[in-house]
Formats: C-alpha cells, structure tokens, sequence
C-alpha cells in the first residue's frame, strides 16, 4: 500500500494559470503477488506556457506520472486536470465518457524515448496517422503534415522512410506527429536520452523554439540535469514515487538546502585542515559577473580557498555555485559570511569545521566596518 504522504519542499513560483494539475495521484502495480508502488501521492501544478522538467533516477516514478498525465496509465487514486478538464472523471463512466476522454487526448501530444515510428510508413504518412484517426481528409492531412514537418525542419524528408533518418531526424519526426492535433500540452518521455549530445542540444532547442512559437505548454520527464538546465523553467525532484522539491529553477537555486540545486550544480572539494569554515556560495544575476570572492578577501584581510566551482547559463542568465574555504571556526566568519549575502549571494555553510557550528543566520547580518570587524 501507499506510503504516508511527505508534504514536499517548495520553492515559491511565480503567477501563472496551472494547465497540468495532479493531486493526490497514486499508482500502485500488482507484481508477483505483491504490491509495488510507482506514485505515492504526488502534487504537481504546470504553469501554462512553460517548460516543466520532472527529474529523478530510475525507477523514481517519473515514467509512470506521465503516462498517467494522460492518462495511458489509470491512476490507482487522485486526479489529474489538463486545460481546465478532471480526465480521471472521465475514466469507465461509458461511451460518453470515453469519447470524450478520446478528445481530450487529442490535445495533448506525447513524444516517445524511442519514437515509435512505422518503418513502413513515409515521414509524411507517420506524421498524418493520427489526423487519419482524427477523421481529416486526404488533403488536409497532407497539408498539414507538411507544414509540420517544415516547422521541425524535416521538409525536405517527407518522402523517406524512418530507417533513412538518423536518430534526431526521427525524434524531429515524433515531435512533428506529437503536433498534428495541435495540442496545448506537449509531454515528453525521457525525448533525448537515446541521442548524441550534439543531437540532444539541438532537440531541446526545437522544444523552446515550439514552446515560445505556439505558446505549448512543455512537461518532460528526464534523468539528465542539462537538459533541466538548457530548457526548463520549472524544475520537480522525484525520489521513490513522490515529489520532494519542486518550483521555478531560479527560485530553487535560492533556496537554502535545495536538493536539486546541488544535483544541477554540483560542488566538491575537501578542506585542507581543521579548524576552517567550509561555505557554498550561489551566484545569479549580476552578481554573477562580479569579483566578489576577492574582494572579500581585500575587504576583510582574509585567505580564501576555492574548493570547487561550477559555472553554466540557466534561462539565458548566468547562475553559479562555488564552495570556498574561510580560515577560523564559524563564529569567527559570521561577518564574512554576512559580506557574501549583502552581495545578493546565497551563502550555506557546509562544514563548519570541528566543534564549529553549521548554522546561518536566517537574517541579514547589519552592516560593519571593516575597522569593527577586525
């Protein structure tokens, strides 16, 4: 049976109307004779017009949420809420029901890790298939599959056939059918995973491209945190069939103790002896660009180490983390530390040496001189 609900930790997102919502939604699998639960009460809430990225290892869970998202999964409990629409209301209440489940469907699109195309079928016929099931004419189909495949960049492909393509190609091919019902919600199932990283910035590309194109609203699923970082704007942590951290990938990469903004940027490094103060420190915005970590150094007459340190661009801004090491025990660099968030940095202490404390303070430190402090 399901496990007792977490609530998750959330960093605070900002406005927007949620266009994907699960609440409550649970799968358990019979295996053998027992039970094995894949979802274990997870929470979600999309923003629409954003690019939603679900993370975690495997077997996390994260593969059983977006089936159940559209419902290719029945969820065992909780509900699921796409554009306004509950489709787990719509789920064995007859053929009503089932039609309209069937539409609602029909808006949204799904790409498959491994692209399920037809090798018997043209690039043009796979991208008609699901505008033949939707009922579309000859003609209109093919004109339709035809701007698709132009908007992707495949035009000139249309008449080959999938074992003709190379693996991004036929992965452009399954974006293109993914669209043919002209969804407003696209979800993506681990899309990069069996491409070249070459191949895979290129697709992530064509996901944001189509996401700021046709106003789409993107969730994927994936256990690669670059492309969390090459295109997602919001960012969940999935661990064992729950959510445990979740929101804007900005705000998580401010917040304090953040799981995931450790997996994104990850910083190591050992301290050279005992006796030092061992601090992450976070940059973003424009504090990114500016030499912080000297003149802390200049300003408080102190030898800094840097341990480790990552920099990359999220979102088309420059965010990085740096794990530095202060001489002296906590208590001794309380006002270094109330330098770095002056600056507008996020600062964590990590080690705080023997006996030294791994506390921050939750407030600002005021002000001091450079004379005080000494």
């Amino acid at each position: 049976m399901p496990r007792a609900r977490r609530t998750p930790r959330r960093a605070l997102d900002s406005d927007g109307n949620p266009v994907i919502t699960t609440s409550g939604l649970t799968k358990v699998y019979q295996s053998r004779g027992r039970e094995v639960t894949a979802l274990d009460g997870v929470d979600l809430h999309v923003r629409e017009g954003e690019v939603y990225g679900v993370i975690g290892q495997s077997g996390a869970g994260k593969s059983s949420l977006i089936r159940c998202v559209n419902l290719l999964e029945r969820p065992t409990s909780g509900t699921v809420t796409v554009a306004g629409q509950d489709l787990t209301a719509l789920v064995g209440r007859g053929r009503r029901a089932g039609k309209e489940l069937r539409r609602a469907r029909s808006r949204i699109g799904m790409v498959f890790q491994h692209f399920n195309l037809l090798d018997s079928r043209t690039v043009r016929d796979n991208v008609e298939l699901p505008l033949e099931i939707l009922g579309l004419s000859g003609q209109a189909r093919t004109r339709k599959a035809l701007e698709l495949l132009d908007l992707v960049g495949l035009a000139d492909k249309a008449k080959a056939y999938p074992g003709q393509l190379s693996g991004g190609q036929k992965q452009r091919v399954g974006i293109a059918r993914a669209l043919a019902g002209d969804p407003k919600v696209l979800l993506s199932d681990e899309a990069t995973s069996a491409l070249d990283p070459e191949t895979t910035r290129s697709v992530l590309q064509l996901l944001r491209d189509l996401n700021q194109e046709l106003g789409l609203t993107v969730l994927l699923i994936t256990h690669e945190m670059d492309v969390v970082k090459t295109v997602c704007d919001s960012a969940a942590l999935m661990k064992k069939g729950r959510i445990v951290e979740s929101g804007t990938v900005g705000s998580l990469l401010a917040t304090p103790g953040s799981e995931l903004a450790h997996e994104l940027f990850p910083v190591g490094g050992t301290p050279a002896g005992p006796g030092s103060t061992v601090v992450d420190v976070t940059f973003h915005g424009e504090a990114a660009a500016q030499p912080v970590i000297s003149q802390l150094s200049r300003t408080y007459n102190i030898d800094i180490s840097i341990l480790g340190a990552a920099m990359d661009t999220v979102g088309g801004k420059q965010i990085g983390r740096m794990r530095i090491e202060l001489p002296g025990r906590f208590e001794e660099n309380v006002v270094p530390i109330g330098f770095l968030r002056e600056q507008g940095l996020q600062a964590e202490v990590v080690d705080g040496g023997p006996g030294g404390s791994t506390d921050i303070p939750a407030q600002t430190p005021a002000p001091l001189t450079k004379e005080v402090a000494k």
